[in-house]
């Protein structure tokens, strides 16, 4: 077995306006895996994060378009490696974690190795961020049927198939969630490690928005659900649609049987709609599923095609 050591890494850092802390950060995994590649995706900074990433070693690619998924899709397009080790400009993770997430990669085989921050479902410093964690987390799981325990976490060590095989299509933070669920979808060998994961350095903001933020993962979420399980997801509306006709017609049904008589002639209307929308929703989703599945092959067939690392 080859060690990670021995093959072509890629360290990429998407970031925007982290001048205060970037330099550091780019210091720290060439302390922590000098052999490594740095790259820095400057996600249209207003700041000067390019100048302090380049003097600190890194190369440099300014992306124009805001949205953290724009930044790593290009980086995931651009760059050519064995192995992807992906983390964040904000000094919140440890650079020091990069050995371990590279190691148990290559010696475990796996596709991903996904850092689950420490601490992160407890405070981390915005408590409407760690209850908003806990609840994605939860619901990803119902949704996807992952045990991923931490889906937004940015430092992974990811694969060079997982990576060429991966047809991001969300602009912002939601990226993340899309990984995962592309390897949840694809089946792919990943698992989990703890890492370390601190509070933003003093003079450092975060671009997240509780509110925003989590009404857009959460759309990205139902997307997603509709891009890749819509059996599931029409099923369910259409389970909603014929279980509601199914008690708006029982009263009709009862007065019928006494009297011979329909008096609700708008409610029989409607419980009738509903009932056709419901066989709609079922075929909808029946179809869509046909095309999931065709999607789904069209991405293992250009991960298996993909030079292995």
């Amino acid at each position: 077995m080859i060690e990670y050591s021995e093959k072509d890494i890629a360290v990429l850092i998407p970031c925007r306006n982290e001048e205060t802390t970037i330099a550091n950060v780019v210091a720290g995994f060439k302390a922590a895996i000098p052999e490594a590649r740095i790259y820095v995706y400057d996600n249209a900074s207003t700041d000067q994060t390019s100048q302090k990433a380049s003097e600190a070693g890194a190369q440099v690619v300014y992306e124009a378009t805001p949205g953290k998924g724009h930044a790593v899709r290009r980086m995931f397009a651009d760059i050519d490696a064995d192995v992807y080790l992906l983390s964040d400009g904000d000094a919140t993770y440890n650079p020091s974690d990069a050995p371990l997430l590279l190691k148990t990669l290559s010696e475990g085989g796996y596709d991903m190795v996904a850092g689950v921050r420490d601490g992160i479902t407890k405070d981390a410093g915005r408590k409407g961020h760690a209850f908003g964690n806990r609840i994605f987390n939860r619901l990803f799981k119902v949704l996807f049927g992952s045990g991923f325990s931490d889906i937004f976490t940015g430092h992974r060590a990811l694969s060079r198939k997982l990576v060429k095989s991966f047809p991001a299509v969300s602009s912002g933070f939601e990226i993340e969630v899309e990984i995962s669920v592309h390897a949840s979808q694809l089946r792919l060998p990943v698992t989990e490690i703890p890492v370390s994961y601190t509070q933003r350095p003093e003079g450092s903001h975060s671009k997240l928005r509780t509110i925003p933020d989590g009404f857009n993962i959460l759309k990205s979420m139902l997307i997603l659900l509709k891009e890749n399980r819509p059996l599931a997801m029409f099923g369910s509306l259409a389970l909603v649609s014929f279980s509601t006709s199914v008690g708006l017609s029982i009263p009709l049904i009862m007065t019928y049987a006494d009297t011979g008589l329909v008096p609700r002639l708008p409610t029989a209307v409607l419980s009738a709609t509903l009932i056709l929308l419901s066989l709609l929703l079922v075929v909808s989703g029946l179809v869509l599923d046909s095309l999931a599945k065709a999607r789904i092959e069209v991405k293992r067939l250009t991960y298996l095609n993909c030079r292995s690392s």
